[in-house]
């Protein structure tokens, strides 16, 4: 067996279910569940009439690289969304089966797992703190040693590079960035792409920018910066840097796991290559109907505007009782609970226990590094319910904060 795989952690959800083993929900109330992240508002018709004009693909085999119309309307998108100059669909765009199989599959492209410092150390994978776990797990399975960088409340949460030392610098292969964050929702500005840079001209590690939250935010004149617009912004070319994008939240078809990444072409290049033996490849229905998805911005605006109701109805509520930050895009909210007197288990399980709403401990996001878990004492709640859920889950944690 890998030996690699024992120094795999349990993912939040199974310490979630460990957290709550023998604790019975009231049944005085109907369940309501805001701890997993899978979007549940319904999927647009012209997707779904797209799948069921495509059927007859099912009798391909579908081809890694994607095919020419789908990277032509990824492409296309690229440069409507991030008003970049050139996008080539041949060597800048590759499709995949969803972001989060590309955000592992490409550490284990990437990472030199031969090499060692003269002092004998691994190679470096540079991760957000708290962030998704994929990271560390392709980062750990990949053979490097994941470095955790704690997101820091006095910067809205961004994470403070210049906390990292040089010799950590040195072995770096990979930094994760995750913009919009999740948990936390933080965007990166040019300042921020601007020192990120910087570091990786001077040390030599390549970027994957995680954005698949991008397309979820609160003011339509102000889209997210993401790292390719940042990288032309500057005046740079695309080298080092390969953003990931998914349907997933973006289109409301997590079903689908249909994503892309663009960027630097020589790494899509050994991308490609490793994907094709890795035997990912992104079903010739899905390939149609994702066309569809791209080549359509209403249902896209749709999509925010029922997230901004939520946003703007029950941020006010639970703001009476708990500490908030506003995000700056996404569908999370990120809350300090240290002011009831609970750690963040014992609220998820109280709150569990008493009201039947189910919500994430900020912990089991994060790992204790630098002497501290930066998410320890926050809740995650995903508010990807129907609007009448979100008020109603929102109620009774007022509620049960007032008992508090």
């Amino acid at each position: 067996m890998n030996t690699r795989l024992d120094l795999l952690q349990p993912y939040p959800f199974e310490k979630l279910r460990t957290l709550f083993n023998g604790v019975a929900p009231s049944m005085a109330y109907t369940p309501i569940n805001f701890g997993i992240g899978e979007p549940k508002h319904p999927t647009p018709e012209l997707i779904c009439e797209a799948v069921r004009t495509a059927l007859d693909g099912l009798a391909l085999y579908p081809s890694t690289s994607g095919t020419l119309p789908l990277r032509h309307a990824i492409a296309s998108w690229l440069r409507r969304r991030y008003k970049l100059p050139s996008v080539d669909p041949a060597t800048d765009v590759l499709p995949v089966s969803g972001s989060r199989e590309a955000l592992f599959a490409f550490a284990q492209t990437v990472i030199d797992s031969s090499y060692r410092s003269t002092e004998g150390f691994r190679p470096v994978v540079l991760c957000p703190n708290p962030g998704y776990q994929i990271y560390e797990g392709a980062a750990l399975l990949a053979g490097a040693q994941p470095y955790y960088i704690n997101s820091d409340p006095a910067r809205h949460y961004i994470c403070d590079y210049s906390t990292v030392p040089d010799d950590i610098w040195a072995r770096t292969q990979l930094l994760y960035v995750c913009s919009p964050g999740n948990p936390t929702g933080a965007v990166l500005d040019l300042e921020d792409w601007r020192d990120i840079f910087a570091l990786s001209d001077r040390f030599g590690f390549i970027i994957a920018s995680d954005e698949c939250y991008s397309e979820i935010y609160f003011d339509e004149c102000n889209p997210p910066l993401g790292g390719l617009q940042a990288a032309n912004t500057l005046g740079r070319s695309f080298k080092r840097i390969i953003m990931f994008s998914s349907l997933s939240k973006r289109s409301n078809v997590p079903g689908m796991r249909s994503g892309f990444v663009a960027g630097d072409a020589s790494l899509l290049k050994s991308f490609l290559l490793f994907r094709t033996y890795h035997g990912s490849a992104l079903s010739p229905v899905y390939q149609a109907a994702s066309i569809a998805a791209w080549e359509d911005e209403q249902h896209v605006f749709d999509n925010r505007q029922w997230y901004a109701e939520k946003f703007n109805i029950i941020t006010p509520m639970l703001e009476k009782v708990l500490d908030i930050t506003i995000p700056d895009a996404g569908f999370y909210l990120w809350m300090r609970v240290s002011c009831t007197g609970l750690d963040d288990c014992t609220f998820a399980q109280r709150l569990y226990a008493d009201y039947n709403v189910t919500v994430l401990p900020g912990s089991y996001l994060a790992r204790t590094a630098h002497g501290t878990n930066p998410g320890s004492d926050y809740i995650r709640i995903a508010l990807v319910l129907n609007r009448l859920e979100c008020i109603e889950g929102a109620r009774r944690i007022v509620e049960f904060c007032r008992s508090l």
